[in-house]
């Protein structure tokens, strides 16, 4: 029986694992967040080019989209005129 408990132990042993291939990403690839494209630079002051959340205040910009704007982070939206 102390045999057959090192003979388990190699077959395990050489038993093949097999290697998966790389991960092929779906998608469009993620770009970085561009922050200097929301202000602009107007003799001494700097003016926001996006408007502020009005529920979370001025530090907060909504994002525009074709036909809205919109709050990351409180989900407030404003829909835009055709």
């Amino acid at each position: 029986m102390a045999d057959a408990k090192p003979a388990e132990a190699e077959k395990k042993k050489d038993k093949k694992v097999e290697k998966k291939g790389k991960k092929i990403r779906k998608g469009r690839k993620h770009s970085n967040v561009k922050r200097h494209a929301y202000y602009q630079i107007s003799g001494d002051a700097i003016v926001r080019k996006k408007k502020p959340c009005p529920r979370c205040g001025p530090g907060i910009l909504l994002s525009e989209h074709k036909n809205r704007l919109y709050c990351g982070r409180c989900s407030y939206t404003e829909f835009m005129k055709k």
